[in-house]
């Protein structure tokens, strides 16, 4: 455990809570794409591929903090789990979003070309993307990454003269 904390550069018992959950999540989401994969097969049958997603996620996750943490200034390690999660729920949290504020509009693949659909659908998700990344940035302690992050995007989506 000691070797873990200091890989991680985690001074105090509280921040172990990061990468916990960012297990949790990880297991969470192999489970839930070999679920969606194979659900008319057996439960240990999903498990088993639940399992050798996971471990295959996990690797190409230590490969990714391997490559932004040169890239990305934090202050330690550990937070680099803690920002990946803002990012998870952020996307999450926006189609969960986006969705019924498009009902609410009167938008339905129904009555609207699905192309168009589609395009208004991200767009309104990226809407609620840009303000919940900032807000579960501030939830997450990383505000100041964050906002920075928000400001880089919103430049090169073209709106840098509201941000001057």
């Amino acid at each position: 455990m000691e070797k873990f904390k200091k890989h991680w550069e985690i001074q105090h018992n509280w921040q172990l809570l990061f990468p916990f959950f960012g297990l949790i999540g990880l297991g969470y989401s192999a489970f839930k794409i070999s679920n969606s994969i194979l659900k008319d097969n057996h439960l240990i049958l999903i498990i088993a591929v639940a399992s050798i997603l996971f471990f295959l996620l996990l690797k190409l996750t230590l490969f990714i903090f391997k490559k932004l943490e040169k890239k990305w200034i934090l202050d330690y390690k550990w937070e680099m789990i803690r920002v990946f999660m803002v990012f998870a729920i952020t996307g999450s949290s926006s189609l969960i979003v986006g969705r019924p504020i498009i009902k609410l509009l009167g938008i339905t693949k129904e009555n609207l070309n699905p192309i168009l659909y589609w395009v208004l659908f991200i767009i309104i998700g990226l809407i609620f993307y840009q303000i919940l990344l900032v807000t579960f940035g501030w939830l997450f302690g990383q505000f100041k990454f964050f906002w920075e992050f928000e400001k880089k995007m919103l430049r090169r989506f073209g709106l840098k003269r509201f941000l001057d």
